[in-house]
């Protein structure tokens, strides 16, 4: 199962694991993955302890980091130095208020609140170009760190020329072939074709058309991985039959133990139809595949503002967030997933999920060249 890109990035399987948790990342890598840690959701502070964390427990194994700085975002949010909840306006707080006041959410405790406010607004000036930066410069602290990736838009030349430096390989997440081709333009390494069945941040085009489209952009520059969809080992081997070098999975490990997800929260997860994925602005500002949720829809609804520019829609939106979190309330509460969340049944591990993905991708191929005899 090996190709081109276990050779540069030093992993044994093309299996690449994006997640917000270190424990998931240190499993897949462990297990001959490719772990990438999702880091636009720490501080720069949480981001070194949460690195510091994965390099004492991945041996001298390599891995990842993902960082989210979208090409349009609030250039008033980057420049102003005061609380970005400042920025947002009255008529969008009003509406979130409403939400949660119509269900009878209960704030947060007073201290806790605080904390988690506080936290959330430093966090959020990770989604803009000089946010992302400080992360970078975390990450440079770090030897193992071989490679970042950019999930919205090619990267800065002055970050690729850094990294390259560093000896760090620069990946971005591609939801057209015209993006790869802007994003080979930037110096980019390793391109991942995201098709929209994918969680978070996707475009319009599924993944059996995209890969191959983004496949031959590349025309051999890059390797390429497919995205969108994966939970099975036959659908790792369909992605190498269109040519893709490997495969990069977010929504399946959502279900291991090792996830950072709350019991309450994996119980939405497994609950939950492909068809519940949709594609929805009041996350972050942009299309977010996430589960469906009355918080989700109220937001598209006619009287609804319009959602804001990254990052102060996740400013607004995320202490509502934590609030349904706390008081566990499943028919509010949304989280960033794809279409592949109807595979999940049931808590698994991430060692299970390896082992599962190789069997059944050696057993497809086994059935494919059967087909010729």
């Amino acid at each position: 199962m090996s190709s081109k890109i276990c050779k540069m990035l030093g992993c044994e399987v093309p299996i690449f694991a994006f997640s917000h948790c270190r424990d998931v990342v240190v499993e897949v890598t462990r297990a001959g993955g490719f772990g990438v840690l999702g880091a636009s959701s720490f501080t720069p502070e949480q981001l070194e302890v949460e690195l510091r964390w994965i390099d004492d427990h991945v041996g001298d194994k390599p891995y990842g980091l993902d960082i989210v700085v979208p090409g349009r975002y609030s250039k008033e949010a980057e420049a102003h130095a005061g609380r970005l909840d400042a920025l947002i306006p009255a008529q969008h707080q009003a509406f979130m208020d409403k939400i949660l006041e119509d269900a009878k959410v209960p704030p947060l405790p007073p201290g806790e609140a605080e904390r988690i406010h506080d936290e959330i607004l430093e966090i959020g000036r990770n989604r803009t170009p000089t946010g992302g930066m400080r992360l970078v410069q975390i990450a440079l602290k770090h030897p193992q760190v071989k490679l970042l990736v950019s999930a919205l838009g090619e990267p800065r030349a002055d970050v690729v020329q850094v990294l390259h430096e560093r000896g760090i390989l620069v990946g971005a997440l591609c939801g057209k072939a015209a993006h790869a081709v802007r994003n080979l333009e930037a110096g980019v390494d390793v391109l991942i074709a995201q098709g929209t069945e994918a969680g978070g941040h996707t475009g319009d085009i599924s993944t059996m058309v995209l890969v191959p489209q983004v496949v031959e952009a590349a025309a051999g520059r890059a390797p390429v991985l497919a995205a969108g969809g994966i939970t099975r080992g036959s659908q790792v081997a369909a992605a190498m039959a269109l040519g893709a070098d490997g495969v990069w999975c977010g929504t399946l490990w959502l279900g291991t133990r090792e996830s950072e997800l709350a019991p309450f929260e994996k119980e939405v997860m497994f609950a939950a139809k492909s068809e519940d994925a949709v594609r929805r602005r009041c996350r972050t500002g942009k299309p977010v595949r996430m589960i469906k949720s009355q918080m989700s829809e109220a937001w598209e609804q006619p009287d609804a503002p319009k959602p804001l520019l990254a990052p102060l829609q996740s400013v607004l939106y995320n202490p509502a967030h934590e609030r349904v979190v706390r008081a566990q309330r499943k028919e509010l509460y949304s989280h960033a997933a794809g279409q592949a969340v109807g595979d999940l049944k049931h808590e698994t591990s991430v060692k299970d999920v390896m082992y599962t993905l190789q069997l059944e991708y050696a057993q497809a191929v086994e059935r494919m060249a059967s087909l010729s005899e």
